[in-house]
């Protein structure tokens, strides 16, 4: 069931509208009937539900699930803004096990970081600007370990990241000091700087999944390559690499594609790669995708859960909701109302 919801909400090779798959509102229900149906009762008054999940459920965002029973066939995009989606009803976090909630309410204290932000993006990239945030690269590691920085560097610009960083940094009470976009947006700033001064941590660039290209066996985030590729800096930083970096973040934003997916190792779950690296690094708390995400879905999303964060009796998943829903309901361009934005 999961595998076929994914089916119409992943980008993947989907060129122009006329490609995008219909997602499947009443197998959405069915899951939901099994998941949530027998919990009803209990969840009354609930706005905020914290999920453990393993095997095939890791990869499906569960707000994708439909409250009720469609009585009318999709027939064009903005159907899909009355749809019942478990989104509406319920803040949703995803937790990585029981014992990690017990010990996040035993020893996690909140940040006490002095700069609220730090961000990376928009990196110096010469291919054709593309929509998504997904690589396209054919043969990331031809020469061992250290990955090609022509290829990197042949990958699409994203030069609407950097306004994505600035709205942050700006909601956030920060300037053009806490970013870092082009050619300060390497690896190698990333694993020299002192990140563990920031409570909010940025990174809106391309994400890799393992096995997506040749050679590429684990997930990782690019940036600004080097004219040659070393050690430090290839321009591609690996989930192995992420593990290595010293945070102190309330909240890591992966604002790229399929970063919630396995870390490639045969029958690997969900969140295990880049995810689980980030937490070993010392974040609290991840946004992350599950498919190659739409850059201008991307940035509207991330922008505006911070602006309605800023009210801090609104938790991160509360924002992210209210973000998603004020996207869904947006009225210039129905198709975004398609769950797979």
């Amino acid at each position: 069931m999961v595998r076929d919801l994914r089916g119409g909400l992943d980008l993947t090779g989907v060129a122009d509208l006329s490609e995008l798959h219909p997602f499947d509102t009443s197998l959405a229900h069915a899951l939901y009937e099994k998941l949530f149906a027998p919990a009803e009762k209990m969840l009354q008054g609930v706005n905020h539900v914290m999920l453990v999940l393993d095997g095939a459920l890791q990869s499906l965002p569960l707000g994708v699930l439909v409250t009720a029973k469609p009585k009318q066939k999709i027939k064009e995009y903005s159907d899909y803004r009355r749809v019942p989606w478990l989104a509406k009803k319920y803040a949703l976090t995803v937790l990585p096990s029981v014992a990690s909630f017990r010990s996040l309410r035993l020893f996690a204290q909140k940040s006490r970081a002095p700069d609220p932000f730090i961000g990376f993006g928009d990196p110096s990239l010469s291919g054709v600007q593309v929509a998504s945030r997904a690589g396209g690269a054919l043969n990331l590691f031809r020469r061992g370990p250290i990955a090609d920085a022509r290829i990197i560097h042949s990958l699409g610009p994203l030069p609407e990241t950097a306004d994505e960083l600035r709205s942050i940094a700006t909601t956030l009470g920060t300037g053009e000091q806490a970013i870092f976009l082009r050619d300060q947006a390497t690896e190698g700033a990333v694993k020299d700087m002192t990140l563990s001064d920031a409570r909010v941590v940025a990174f809106a660039t391309h994400g890799l999944i393992a096995g997506e290209l040749k050679g590429l066996s684990e997930p990782g985030l690019v940036f600004s390559p080097p004219v040659k590729g070393t050690d430090k800096d290839d321009g591609f930083l690996t989930a192995s690499e992420v593990a290595q970096l010293k945070l102190n973040a309330d909240w890591v934003i992966l604002s790229a594609c399929n970063t919630a997916a396995p870390d490639g190792t045969p029958g690997a779950e969900g969140l295990s790669g880049l995810a689980k690296a980030f937490f070993y690094a010392g974040t609290r708390s991840l946004l992350v995708s599950h498919w190659p995400v739409l850059s201008e879905a991307a940035k509207a999303l991330t922008t505006g859960m911070f602006l309605t964060a800023k009210d801090k009796t609104t938790g991160r998943s509360e924002a992210l909701k209210r973000s998603m829903m004020a996207f869904l309901d947006s009225q210039e361009k129905p198709h975004l109302a398609h769950p797979a934005f």
